[in-house]
C-alpha cells in the first residue's frame, strides 16, 4: 500500500517538477503563469476599493474608488461618485486623466500591476515580456526567494538585490505577488508594492488587497468589496469620451 500511495504522489509531482524545471527565464515564467491559467482566466472584474493613504504624521484618509477591468490592457477607475467625473483610464500603455467628466490629458504609461496580476494571464506571452522588458525589467535574470513562507520565483535582481526592478511569483500558484520598482515622483525611492489576500474568483484567483510602501513605511492600501468577474461591459466603459454617460457602479 505504502509503494503504491509514493507512486502516486510521483505521478501527481511529476508535471509540476517539470514544469518548475523548465522556469529558468522570466521569459519561461510568464509563458508558465499564461499557461496554466488561460483556459480559466476571467475577461473582466468589477470591485469597489476602499484607499487609504498613509501620512508620515501617522495619520491616514480613505476614499471610495470604483474600478472596472477587462483583460488584457483595460482599467478604468472613478475616484469618488460617479456624479464628481473624476478618474483614470489605462488603455493599452496610456493613461487619460479625466476631471469633472473632461479629459485634462493623456501620456504613456504602463500599469505593471494591471500586466502582472491580470494580463499576463490573457494575453501572448511574447507580448508581456515585451512590454516588462520595455518597462526595464531585466527577464535573463531569475532566481528563488521564500515570500510569506512559501517560495516564490524573483525575476530582474540577484539573490539579495531588493535596489533592482523586480517582480515576484509564488512558487506552487504562479501568481503574482511583489513588484519592487523606483517611485514615480523620485527615482531615487523605491516603492514595495504587494497583491495580498489572495481569494477564488470565477475558477480564478484575485488578491483582494494591495499594499503599498516606500522606504520601508506603509503609504497606500487598497482593499476590495463587491468584486464582480466576467461582467459585461460596455465598449464605452474605457472611452474617455464617454466617461459621464457609461458607468456600471450600482
Amino acid at each position: 500500500m505504502r509503494l503504491i500511495r509514493n507512486i502516486l504522489f510521483l505521478l501527481l509531482m511529476t508535471p509540476l517538477a517539470a514544469q518548475a524545471a523548465d522556469i529558468r527565464t522570466g521569459d519561461d515564467l510568464l509563458r508558465a503563469m499564461h499557461d496554466r491559467y488561460q483556459a480559466s482566466w476571467y475577461q473582466t472584474v468589477t470591485f469597489t476599493q476602499k484607499s487609504t493613504t498613509y501620512k508620515p504624521d501617522g495619520t491616514s484618509s480613505a476614499e471610495t474608488w470604483y474600478e472596472a477591468l477587462s483583460v488584457p490592457g483595460k482599467l478604468r477607475i472613478d475616484i469618488g461618485p460617479a456624479s464628481d467625473g473624476n478618474g483614470y483610464i489605462f488603455d493599452n500603455g496610456n493613461i487619460t486623466i479625466v476631471k469633472e467628466n473632461k479629459v485634462a490629458g493623456t501620456r504613456h504609461s504602463v500599469n505593471i500591476l494591471l500586466v502582472l496580476g491580470f494580463d499576463v494571464n490573457g494575453q501572448d506571452p511574447a507580448t508581456t515580456a515585451k512590454v516588462v522588458k520595455d518597462e526595464g525589467y531585466d527577464l535573463s535574470k531569475l532566481h528563488e526567494d521564500t515570500w510569506d513562507g512559501k517560495p516564490a520565483y524573483v525575476v530582474g535582481a540577484d539573490k539579495g538585490d531588493l535596489k533592482s526592478k523586480q517582480f515576484w511569483v509564488a512558487k506552487d500558484t504562479l501568481l503574482f505577488v511583489r513588484v519592487i520598482e523606483p517611485t514615480r515622483q523620485d527615482p531615487s525611492k523605491l516603492n514595495d508594492i504587494r497583491f495580498v489576500n489572495y481569494r477564488p474568483l470565477a475558477g480564478a484567483w484575485i488578491a483582494a488587497g494591495v499594499e503599498v510602501y516606500s522606504e520601508g513605511k506603509k503609504v497606500f492600501t487598497e482593499d476590495y468589496t463587491d468584486i464582480q468577474a466576467n461582467v459585461k461591459l460596455a465598449p464605452g466603459v474605457f472611452d474617455p469620451q464617454q466617461f459621464s454617460t457609461t458607468h456600471w457602479e450600482k
